[in-house]
């Protein structure tokens, strides 16, 4: 996308009052907006164009969605006083509720979580990828900012966190390039990659203990490619209760998105609406001394730079 002359936006889904679920949109220091709603009283969107009702319907115009944040920026502020939202009111959830495909992941990909991974399973320090590792978290994983993330204690003793930038896919492509991977990209947002690590060892893989319900809270927002310029440099933390446990920068990731985006399309096919989870880094719970793993109550809070914040509560049920 190239529109140089607009402000940063980010992207949300919500829900007031249990209406059906809306997107929203947050243009710079403005406030935040429902999108439909905006355009409509602005009519900025000639009739025979759509108006976007969620995220994916944005991400699959034709143009990803480029004529919509053009109009968006254009709203006068009559448009923007009636279609105002204040997010203290509102539900949140997920930006794509229910992805049509897994969550694509991959493990194992920022250099320092690599090596207290290693040392927390005894294993060399310097046995590093020599490719993207992936794995899946199914659709029922999805969460919203601010839901409640079942503590799962019927199934695990060892529910660990994981913040993650994520990828979401803008453009179809098979067998991509790196040098054309990032016109594939939508746009970015936060994944917290909630792993039961007894079951991951258990299984010895990774899916079950990727996979349990409602461990993949994502958002709240997701912010179009064109207002991150360097993706690989934005600071990528994560506390429990206010303690600090994860603190890093995406400089450190070892297969970077252009890496990604085309080791995963090597013969499959990625679709627009695609989520791909870029790893964690270093300070999860499984490499501390002692370990720290989630309980019930705890308050989980990943940050990464450009985006926001997304907070999570790990609720006491199974």
């Amino acid at each position: 996308m190239n529109l140089p002359y607009l402000e940063a936006m980010k992207f949300f889904t919500y829900e007031i009052d249990s209406t059906r679920p809306r997107l929203g949109v947050v243009q710079g220091e403005g406030g935040a907006f429902d999108v439909a709603e905006l355009l409509k009283h602005s009519q900025a969107v000639e009739n025979e164009d759509p108006i976007p009702q969620d995220l994916l319907s944005l991400i699959e115009l034709p143009d990803q969605g480029e004529s919509i944040m053009a109009a968006i920026s254009a709203a006068p502020q009559a448009a923007k006083d009636k279609s105002q939202i204040n997010l203290q009111s509102i539900v949140w959830r997920a930006p794509i509720i229910r992805p049509r495909r897994n969550v694509f992941c991959v493990g194992r990909n920022y250099k320092a979580h690599i090596i207290e991974g290693n040392l927390a399973r005894g294993r060399n320090i310097n046995d590093f990828p020599k490719a993207v590792e992936f794995f899946t978290k199914p659709p029922s994983t999805v969460r919203g900012h601010q839901s409640a993330v079942s503590h799962h204690q019927a199934s695990t003793q060892k529910l660990d966190y994981e913040v993650e930038l994520a990828i979401v896919i803008g453009k179809r492509g098979i067998n991509i390039a790196e040098k054309d991977a990032m016109d594939h990209v939508f746009g970015y947002t936060i994944v917290n990659d909630i792993t039961a690590r007894d079951l991951q060892d258990l299984h010895g893989q990774w899916f079950k203990g990727k996979g349990l319900d409602g461990t993949c809270p994502m958002g709240p927002y997701v912010v179009p490619s064109k207002f991150i310029e360097q993706p690989h440099k934005l600071r990528i933390a994560l506390s429990v209760n206010g303690e600090p446990r994860q603190d890093s920068n995406t400089a450190d990731l070892l297969f970077s998105i252009p890496q990604i985006v085309s080791q995963l399309s090597n013969g499959m096919a990625l679709e627009p609406g695609d989520v791909i989870a870029t790893g964690t880094p270093s300070g999860v719970g499984l490499g501390l001394t002692p370990q720290k793993f989630l309980q019930p109550g705890d308050v989980i809070t990943a940050y990464i730079e450009s985006i926001g914040e997304l907070t999570n509560t790990i609720g006491s049920g199974d």
